[in-house]
């Protein structure tokens, strides 16, 4: 797994837009009043700026990715962040002895089961909250409408559910299936609906998003992903593209009353 630096600069924006405001400043709150954060798959930092603001200035980060270019990136903005270059199936080598908060951002719906399970076996024997942003949900909505749209879609989530370095991926169905995992586990958890809501303003990141749904619905065996995409890049500038995803915050039964009565849109 791996992104461009070009492509996570172009989606912060919408990403910020998106996340629930609610869940953020109580995952912040979750953090303590001496921070040290683990973010997985953290890229070039964009969980540390989401954050900025909600957490004291000396909160510490252990950024953890795969990808050494972007790593340097994401430290050399941020001070208090530590570079952890690690193949996230390793879940056993995070830096978690003297963490508060583990987080990630548009990562679940990339992750098998088997791996999320293993995951939160690891946060349950750490007592540690987890704090998940802007997982796919499966939904693509476009005005105006085009024929294919939703052949287009079921297609590309077929694509989201295949491996994508971690076993068969969790695609549409992360947010809930980590939902009733932690409350498996025993936590507290809370979903909340983060969509991107994209319009002209956007039109490069949808220009370049529907470049990518294109390519994985060909993938996912649509013959007519290449015309559906000429047609739906022609509209770009008058149209509004909405791409569902959620949040996810949960939260050890022992810390829910850092939570001070405040949550998202599902608890």
């Amino acid at each position: 797994m791996g992104f461009a630096p070009q492509w996570l600069a172009l989606r912060e924006a919408a990403d910020r837009a998106a996340r629930d405001d609610a869940l953020l400043a109580a995952a912040a709150r979750l953090a303590g009043a001496a921070p040290v954060v683990v973010d997985l798959g953290a890229g070039t930092g964009a969980t540390v700026r989401a954050l900025t603001g909600h957490l004291p200035d000396a909160a510490r980060w252990h950024l953890v990715d795969n990808d050494a270019a972007l790593l340097a990136l994401a430290v050399a903005n941020h001070p208090n962040a530590q570079a952890c270059q690690l193949d996230l199936n390793r879940l056993a080598d995070l830096p978690l002895d003297d963490t508060t908060l583990v987080s990630a951002s548009a990562l679940l719906d990339l992750v098998s089961e088997r791996w999320l399970r293993a995951l939160i076996d690891i946060l349950v024997r750490h007592q540690l909250p987890f704090y998940a942003a802007l997982s796919y949900d499966g939904v693509m909505q476009w005005q105006p409408e085009l024929a294919d749209d939703a052949d287009i879609t079921a297609a590309f989530n077929r694509d989201q559910c295949t491996d994508k370095g971690f076993g068969p991926a969790l695609g549409a169905a992360s947010g809930i299936m980590a939902k009733t995992l932690f409350e498996q586990a025993g936590y507290h958890v809370m979903l909340a609906q983060t969509p991107w809501v994209l319009t002209h303003r956007h039109a490069q990141l949808q220009a370049d998003l529907l470049d990518g749904i294109a390519g994985a619905a060909a993938r996912a065996g649509h013959g007519g992903a290449d015309v559906w995409n000429a047609a739906r890049q022609a509209l770009v500038s008058q149209g509004t593209c909405t791409i569902g995803h959620v949040d996810i915050l949960a939260v050890p039964t022992g810390r829910v009353a850092l939570l001070d009565g405040h949550g998202g849109a599902d608890g």
